[in-house]
């Protein structure tokens, strides 16, 4: 047999003969006959950041948001009065505004982070588009109660223009007329233009048909058709052929309410097909699987969903008609004294009293005109909060009248 020799192990130098290692700093020369090991040099400890969420909006960046603002509109100041000879005040501004939109950038990442920076540059140029669109409607507001309150009274909505002459102080007749005539116009039209509207957006938006995309063409195309072509296309159907044949069609409200629905139509019809497309599908395929057929479904489980959008887009519409005056010149055609019967002879409306009295050279009628651009302002008010009270969240009122309730049927129980 051949027998296996196995080597002897080799074993490590006992630790005694072993040689130390020596622990030098980077840059100092070893000793002699000793082992090295060089340290690398410390590293910089990043800034200290205390976790947040990205919304928290605490004192400190108040004031750096504040400090961002001071620190770019001097540095904007160096530059245009010291190093140039600047733009003017346009230039100035707009060079700090972005100036404070970096600074503020910079200052918040190094000590926040990138996200929370974000967030913070997008929050401010938010607000300030904001505070650029309030600043002209404050300014209008301002306006017309300045210049049109002086000649408001009571009777402005009781009486009409009877027996007013030009001497005449702007609070005497009234714009009872114009108000009537405004009311009655826009809700025929309103009558007109939402059931079309609202069919039209439940066609574009529940049906699979192929004629959808022909419809939407037709609705884009009078999205953006001037509110004067509608009032004289009004006028060259129906007014010039038949309004000696029939008095129908001569001026009246009625034709001014034809001619505000061409305008109110592609604006609901819109603005409702938006708010369908929010509704979520699952809400749709839990009606179908309880046995319910489409329009079954869209009548009780879409539009209801849909029913605080839906007043948003009566709103819109109104809004965009309720002002118009091109296409009351051509229909409604204006009257001073009361008519409140659309239906037969001209009518006066608070776009048309404005118009009229606007022109004319006394200070009273200019009064009298500013009088009813306020009142025309009240009216889209009023019809906004009406609308919106309409189409209120009403969750949480029943759920406040069940707990109510709940905790009456335990105080009874006990």
């Amino acid at each position: 047999m051949t027998s296996i020799v196995t080597p002897p192990p080799v074993s490590d130098p006992p630790v005694a003969d072993r040689p130390e290692p020596v622990v030098t700093a980077a840059g100092e020369p070893p000793r002699p006959g000793a082992t090295t090991r060089t340290t690398a040099p410390p590293r910089p400890t990043p800034p200290n950041r205390v976790p947040r969420r990205v919304r928290d909006f605490t004192l400190t960046d108040v004031l750096v948001i504040a400090g961002c603002a001071v620190s770019a509109v001097a540095l904007t100041w160096l530059i245009f009065t010291v190093l140039t000879g600047g733009t003017g005040w346009l230039g100035f501004v707009v060079t700090a505004y972005f100036t404070f939109l970096l600074l503020l950038f910079f200052v918040t990442n190094d000590q926040l982070g990138r996200s929370v920076a974000a967030d913070r540059v997008v929050t401010v140029v938010i607000v300030t588009s904001a505070v650029l669109l309030l600043i002209p409607l404050v300014f209008l507001v301002v306006y017309l109660i300045t210049r049109g309150l002086p000649a408001l009274r009571l009777t402005f909505f009781t009486e009409d223009q009877r027996g007013v002459t030009p001497v005449m102080p702007s609070s005497a007749g009234g714009g009872a007329h114009a108000v009537i005539g405004t009311i009655e116009e826009v809700g025929l039209a309103l009558l007109f233009s939402l059931p079309l509207g609202l069919s039209a957006a439940i066609f574009l938006n529940e049906s699979r048909s192929r004629w959808r995309r022909v419809v939407r063409i037709f609705v884009d195309a009078m999205s953006g058709l001037p509110s004067v072509v509608a009032g004289l296309f009004i006028f060259a159907v129906l007014i010039l052929p038949y309004a000696k044949k029939i008095e129908l069609f001569s001026y009246n409200g009625f034709m001014a309410a034809l001619a505000l629905s061409i305008i109110m139509l592609p604006t609901i019809t819109r603005t409702v097909e938006v708010v369908l497309r929010l509704v979520p599908d699952g809400l749709r395929e839990a009606g179908l699987a309880l046995g319910a057929n489409r329009a079954r479904m869209v009548w009780s489980v879409v539009l209801p969903t849909a029913r605080t959008g839906i007043s948003t887009a009566v709103v819109l519409g109104i809004a965009r008609a309720v002002g118009e005056t091109a296409p009351l010149i051509f229909t409604a055609f204006g009257y001073d004294l009361m008519n409140a019967n659309p239906f037969k002879g001209s009518q006066e409306s608070l776009p048309l009293f404005v118009y009229r009295n606007i022109r004319k050279p006394d200070v009273s009628a200019i009064e009298r005109g500013f009088a009813g651009a306020l009142v025309l302002m009240m009216l889209v008010i009023a019809l906004f909060v009406l609308a919106r009270f309409i189409g209120r969240d009403r969750s949480k009122s029943r759920n406040r009248k069940a707990a109510r309730r709940m905790r009456r049927t335990r105080e009874v129980r006990t």
